[in-house]
This record gives C-alpha cells, structure tokens and sequence, in this order.
C-alpha cells in the first residue's frame, strides 16, 4: 500500500514538471554593461526578502577578485534600511547570463554550497530592464534601471516569465518610493 502511494506520488509529480521546457537564458551579457544599481519591479516570494516592504535595489560592482560585487538593500516596514553583501560568480563564461550568488560572510564565502542561482532570462539592449530567475521556477525578479518603468513593457516581461512556466499568482509588486 504504502509503495502504492509513493509511486503515484512520484508519478504525479513527473507529470507536474513534465510540461515544462527546459529554462533558457540569454545568449550572452556584457556585465560592465549590467553592472550598477537595478530597482526591483516585482518579485515572487523569497525568505531572505520577507523583511523588504518597499525601495529594494540591487547594485553589482566589479570586486579584487574580479567576480560580482551584490549589494542588495530595502526598507523593512519601519523604515529601517536592511542590507545583504554578497558575491555572485559566473558560471557560463563567456556568455555571462548564469550566476551563483552567494551571501556567506566574506571569510568563508568561497564554500560554493550555499550559493543561489541567479539566471538571466530576459534583458533589453539597452540593459534597462532585466528578468532574472532560476531553473527551478520558484524564485523571479523583475529588474529595472527606473523605479517606474513603463507599465507595457513591465507587462511584457512578466507575461514572458509566465509563457517561459512561472506561476505568478504570488508576485509581489515592489513598491519604490526613494526620489
């Protein structure tokens, strides 16, 4: 009985995931040209981002090391500005359109378990809009150069998100208010 269950468990599972394709990023990116501060637009549901109740932004920076230099700030619902200091890596060179992210201390960040994937789905020419996301599909980041970019073109890149296989019942619109 109990074999009975946990196979048709796992079958039902394959069949969830079944339908989705493999998850492709970007041919390449020119990372001085997606170096500097990204706003966030909108996001689904992430643990480490429960505290961020509005003004989240992400700046990348060239560190000693050569690899990425993450600075992700927000405010949390007080108004107190939270920050996390991490490291990102880049997993495809030279195309430059995956990543691992790690937020370790600098002393130990060099442990490559604890690091999140951080792939680049979708970006403009101009490197003025980017949706970021990770093989799984749980985790998406809508990102942009404008606190307020166009709403089409915000629109546009969340229907993308949803015709590549993410659920977008839960997105959170990330509210920017700093001038």
């Amino acid at each position: 009985m109990c074999s009975t269950v946990l196979l048709s468990c796992l079958i039902g599972t394959q069949s969830v995931y079944a339908d989705k394709q493999p998850l492709h990023t970007v041919e390449r990116v020119e990372l001085d040209k997606y170096l500097g501060v990204w706003y966030e637009i909108a996001r689904k549901p992430m643990y480490f981002q429960n505290q961020c109740a509005r003004d989240v932004t992400a700046r990348y920076t060239v560190n000693e090391n050569g690899n990425i230099a993450v600075d992700n700030r927000c405010y949390n619902e007080n108004g107190v500005l939270q920050q996390a200091l991490g490291e990102a890596f880049v997993i495809n060179p030279p195309f430059n359109s995956k990543l691992k992210v790690g937020f370790l201390p600098e002393a130990i960040r060099w442990v490559p378990i604890v690091r999140g994937d951080y792939w680049i789905l979708k970006l403009d020419e101009n490197y003025q809009m980017a949706l970021v996301g990770e093989p799984s599909r749980k985790y998406l980041w809508l990102l942009s150069r404008e606190q307020h970019p166009d709403t089409e073109l915000v629109n546009e890149y969340l229907n993308y998100a949803k015709s590549i296989g993410y659920n977008l019942k839960d997105i959170i619109r990330t509210e920017q208010t700093e001038p």
